[in-house]
């Protein structure tokens, strides 16, 4: 096992790879690691130049084709073997210089996760800064994680930390919130940010709505993972509640003489009870599901076409 395993993933970073290469090795020089470079269905000659830089510390994961940065730093994650594990972006914007600073504060201080702050960040203010701040601010308000920038791909976690996130869809955005899930001890340091030299961002205005939908996800998953009858349930049984007494003051005027029959009220009612009755449902079924979510084979979310090294690999 090595010490530190640095997990990039990359998706057409031709041009990156050599530079970054070095940039690692020049920052890490005298720690035990290793790079766990994982091709995410790159369509130029990224496989090849990481194979044209390769020794027994790198291990080029090659996907089947490209299933998002997510299930790309899963891959990384499970055919990493170092005691602590970073993630690092394949674009050089983020610096390696940063990791030792930020592996040696993890371990000296024993925090679970450090996570890396751009605080000069070099990207466009329209485009990209001034949409991250806002997404920033609403992650923090609606999980109560505080984090200055979600956005920051540079991150150290403890290995028990990393195996255990459950990364799919656009969740990396979600890492802090998916590590506090579990308890984690969670810090921020300040980290260098460079303006992308090489290829084109990946990220467009498109993606805010996958992350907004993501959003709903893990507010669900923080508060209601291991209890979603709390949410379906109590919504459910204020619905049936306020059904049933709209209902029985309508019976009440049927009975003294009036014609209830096609009154809005009537229909509301009605609505009330039937919506509660199918929350406490989707309550129950959603508690079965998740029982059986926790209690389920590890599947992975992904498929290798590949595995390339100098040394042996472990099975995964």
């Amino acid at each position: 096992m090595r010490e530190l395993s640095v997990v990039i993933t990359v998706l057409n970073e031709e041009k990156n790879i050599r530079l970054l290469t070095e940039s690692i090795r020049n920052a890490l020089d005298g720690l035990d690691y290793e790079i766990i470079f994982v091709d995410d269905g790159s369509a130029d000659a990224t496989r090849k130049e990481i194979k044209a830089v390769m020794d027994d510390r790198i291990l080029l994961v090659e996907l089947r084709k490209n299933y998002g940065q997510s299930t790309a730093m899963t891959a990384g994650i499970d055919y990493s073997t170092g005691k602590y594990i970073a993630l690092l972006d394949g674009d050089l914007q983020n610096d390696p210089a940063d990791i030792p600073m930020m592996l040696d504060k993890l371990i000296s201080e024993d925090w679970d996760v450090v996570a890396g702050n751009r605080k000069k960040r070099k990207d466009g203010i329209f485009l990209r800064k001034i949409p991250s701040k806002i997404a920033n601010a609403i992650i923090r308000s609606m999980t109560k994680v505080h984090i200055k920038d979600y956005g920051c791909t540079l991150k150290v976690f403890k290995r028990e930390i990393a195996e255990d996130l459950g990364l799919y869809g656009e969740l990396h955005r979600f890492i802090p919130v998916l590590a506090a899930m579990q308890g984690a001890k969670i810090v921020q340091v300040d980290v260098q940010h460079h303006a992308r030299r090489f290829g084109k961002s990946k990220y467009g205005m498109a993606r805010t709505f996958r992350v907004l939908s993501d959003l709903v996800t893990m507010i669900f998953f923080r508060r209601y993972s291991q209890k979603p009858m709390h949410l379906f349930g109590t919504m459910g049984f204020i619905c049936l509640f306020l059904g049933i007494i709209i209902n029985l003051y309508l019976l009440v005027l049927k009975i003294l003489g009036n014609d209830i029959w096609g009154k809005p009220l009537l229909i509301l009612g009605l609505m009330l009870l039937l919506g509660g009755i199918q929350l406490i449902t989707i309550g129950i079924i959603a508690e079965i599901s998740m029982r059986t979510y926790y209690e389920s084979s590890d599947k992975k979310t992904y498929q290798v076409r590949k595995v390339w090294s100098k040394k042996p690999v472990k099975n995964n």
